[in-house]
């Protein structure tokens, strides 16, 4: 049976022997593994009763069993949904009503908290932990690997991952077979990716640039990886030795140029660094190439695109730039407002068509309409400009989105938790530049004169409410927030006003 995107992966197996990852602690999976595990597992997600369409939502640390889950819905048919290790009960409540998965599958510690919610969505629920124990893997061995693959075609949906949206409430970008496969198989041959390379994957698997970007590309290239658990610089530079790629966020990069063995001789082995998922600061893609003489490639991407534009493998990587569009993608500069094409040069809407782009978003058909314009471009929400050599500079977001080590976070989901917390009168989150984290989640507060609340006491108050990477590494006190004319709360002048709060 015909499954378009895992087709493609079993096509680029070079061998059953060759190793495709292997982990710290030293253990190895080869591609013969990875068809038996992910064969059997799909097998195991039939027997649960996920039929073709439903959904398979998964929260669980990052292992090559995890990575394996993802491979195993796409065989049976079914639509991976990864959520995020950070989120909260109540977050998951809306993601699982949302959805309506037929199975959630949890880490053991959590699964007697999430199995309760689950229940009440209507879902089954199984537990893997991060060394591929677990309820959904006992037993696995006796199960036979040659499973059939379900028949899947190019527009058949492979994947939900959740967005934040301008409501503040996530929104379901639908990815099909072809959405991911097209956009693996472009970036494998624009990096130039083959089967002698071998990444060091220190990134998440529960959003793209981790499970679509990194995890897919070395599947299509029959090559290998180190996956680490997450970012540790000392390991990262331990593993270059033998490395011959990474694919990271600002944030690794940073560590890197702040750690002292960060050399020519220690990246010698190297062709590749690629940091995506946030901007770059200028400075530290100098330092990288001055320490290492390595230029790092900096893309652009999002949840609804996948990837959209790379700076060239050959020729000139700009700082401060994310390079072309892709072979295969239109990208353009519109007016906001009229959606009239703009010149080089001037600031406008990014818009962005192609074979990467999503299907639309989760039982949003009016929210769908509104993004696309009538000759098929999505309008992205960022705010950039072509200059004149053709580079694409990201200028800002339209919607006041933070980006924070890598993440997206929806300003007003955080306000509305900080806006319950007693004694508060309103609030305004921001991002303020992050040395670190590109961003850092800013909270401006106006409270109660009589209150007795400090910043303890909000960050307490929102540690059940909020993912941890949503929440503030700040919270500011002020006598009022800014306005305009029309009442609006000017951001632009508190995001100036608190711009060297960390120094960034």
């Amino acid at each position: 049976m015909s499954n378009h995107m895992f087709d493609a992966v079993r096509g680029a197996a070079a061998t059953r022997g060759t190793t495709l990852i292997e982990s710290a602690g030293g253990r190895a999976w080869t591609y013969g593994d990875m068809l038996d595990l992910s064969g059997r597992l799909a097998a195991r997600l039939v027997a649960l009763g996920v039929k073709p369409g439903d959904r398979v939502a998964v929260q669980v640390e990052k292992s090559p069993e995890a990575l394996m889950l993802y491979l195993a819905s796409l065989r049976a048919g079914s639509v991976y949904l990864p959520l995020n290790t950070a989120y909260t009960l109540a977050e998951l409540d809306y993601f699982l009503g949302d959805a309506e998965p037929r199975l959630v599958v949890v880490s053991p510690e959590s699964g007697a908290a999430i199995g309760p919610v689950a229940a009440g969505h209507g879902a089954h629920v199984e537990t893997l932990d991060d060394r591929g124990g677990g309820s959904l893997t006992d037993g696995i061995e006796s199960w036979q690997p040659d499973f059939a693959d379900v028949a899947r075609g190019p527009d058949d949906l492979a994947a939900i991952l959740y967005t934040s949206g301008t409501t503040g409430r996530s929104k379901g970008a639908m990815l099909t077979h072809d959405n991911l496969l097209s956009n693996a198989l472009t970036l494998r041959d624009h990096w130039r990716f083959t089967g002698g390379d071998r990444l060091i994957h220190a990134l998440p698997i529960f959003h793209t640039h981790g499970l679509f970007v990194a995890s897919n590309v070395i599947l299509l290239a029959g090559a290998s990886m180190y996956f680490l658990p997450k970012f540790d610089a000392d390991e990262a530079l331990r593993l270059m030795a033998s490395a011959t790629a990474m694919m990271g966020v600002p944030t690794f990069y940073v560590r890197l140029v702040q750690h002292p063995g960060l050399t020519r001789e220690a990246t010698a082995g190297m062709r590749l660094f690629v940091s995506g998922s946030a901007p770059l600061l200028a400075e530290t893609h100098r330092l990288f190439r001055e320490k290492t003489g390595h230029a790092i490639l900096e893309r652009y991407g999002m949840t609804e695109t996948n990837m959209n534009t790379s700076n060239p493998y050959d020729g000139d990587r700009v700082a401060g730039t994310v390079g072309f569009p892709l072979p295969g993608v239109d990208l353009r500069i519109a007016d906001p407002d009229t959606g009239a094409p703009l010149a080089r040069g001037e600031t406008g809407m990014i818009e962005i068509r192609g074979p990467n782009v999503f299907k639309g978003y989760w039982r949003m058909p009016e929210k769908t309409a509104a993004e696309f314009r009538a000759d098929g471009f999505f309008i992205t929400g960022d705010l950039g400009l072509v200059d004149n050599r053709g580079y694409v500079h990201i200028v800002g977001r339209g919607k006041d989105l933070v980006i924070s080590g890598g993440y997206n976070i929806y300003p007003k989901e955080v306000e509305s938790e900080i806006d319950q917390l007693s004694g508060v009168v309103e609030s305004a989150v921001i991002g303020v530049p992050h040395p670190d984290f590109g961003e850092g989640v800013t909270a401006v507060i106006v409270k109660r004169p009589d209150a007795a609340i400090d910043e303890a006491v909000v960050l307490d108050g929102l540690k059940s409410r909020l993912a941890r990477y949503k929440q503030p590494k700040k919270v500011l006190f002020v006598e009022d927030l800014p306005r305009n004319t029309m009442g609006k709360v000017q951001k632009n002048v508190l995001r100036e006003r608190y711009k060297g709060l960390y120094g960034g």
